[in-house]
């Protein structure tokens, strides 16, 4: 199958198909939200180091030119984060837990769409990280990424589907935000293919930028909410099972 046709599907649908359970669990334990959330985290540390650092280092190593190119891979790591806290800065968007962020204008827009923008801002970093290795065609460096992050959308969005239905919000509008949303990160997925397999050169660049935004969004937004409801410890049962399996999955797919 193509490169850009699985990084979308894989990006795009595994929120949604994530989201579905919620049809029939309306409701999910506190433990189970907090261990997801923090698997959550655990997958995109490890991919931000195995998947994405690690590899964009190997690619521009070499003896005469290391120490210089290791510290563009760590300025593009940086701009990448960059990016993040500033798009958290100025888009409005609302969280689960700690309520309303961004510019003024969040008012003028219906927390439904708030949700949606934090949400988006959550998985775009996702997406241009699998749209970047997906770039590469090796499929020892697209495959992790797509596997590990699929498997930390689908509880994320069921999560996402039971935290909206107990404010008030029906299914089909649950699972809806949990479409748009994957469907946002299948974008950014497109995105990262296209930069990096038109400019194989812009590979490393890439994933290092897309290193540096997720580790944004890992230490700005999902470590802290995992850790401000009650039974935090299975958050961080979560994060290390999340890591273990990612780190798990790179060596794996990445052998032959």
């Amino acid at each position: 199958m193509n490169y850009a046709l699985l990084a979308f599907l894989t990006t795009s649908l595994s929120t949604t198909i994530g989201a579905l359970p919620a049809i029939v669990f309306s409701r999910a334990p506190k433990k189970f939200q907090n261990a997801t959330t923090g698997f959550s985290a655990g997958v995109m540390l490890a991919a931000t180091c195995f998947s994405l650092l690690l590899p964009s280092i190997e690619i521009v190593n070499s003896p005469k030119t290391s120490g210089t190119m290791t510290a563009l891979i760590c300025l593009s790591f940086l701009l990448g984060g960059a990016l993040l806290k500033i798009l958290n800065h100025v888009v409005p968007h609302e969280h689960f837990a700690t309520g309303r962020e961004g510019t003024e204008k969040a008012i003028e827009f219906k927390k439904i769409w708030l949700f949606v923008f934090a949400i988006t801002l959550h998985n775009l970093p996702e997406g241009l990280a699998v749209g970047s290795g997906a770039g590469s065609e090796n499929p020892a460096l697209a495959y992790p990424i797509m596997l590990g992050i699929a498997l930390q959308d689908a509880p994320e969005g069921f999560v996402v589907a039971v935290a909206l239905t107990s404010i008030g919000y029906k299914i089909p509008t649950a699972i809806g935000v949990a479409f748009l949303s994957g469907l946002v990160e299948g974008i950014a997925a497109l995105s990262g293919y296209f930069a990096t397999s038109v400019m194989k050169e812009a590979l490393p660049w890439a994933l290092a930028f897309s290193a540096g935004a997720m580790l944004y969004v890992i230490s700005e937004e999902i470590i802290p909410e995992s850790h401000r409801k009650e039974s935090a410890e299975y958050a961080t049962i979560g994060l290390m099972l999340g890591f273990a399996l990612m780190m798990y999955l790179d060596t794996a797919l990445s052998v032959g």
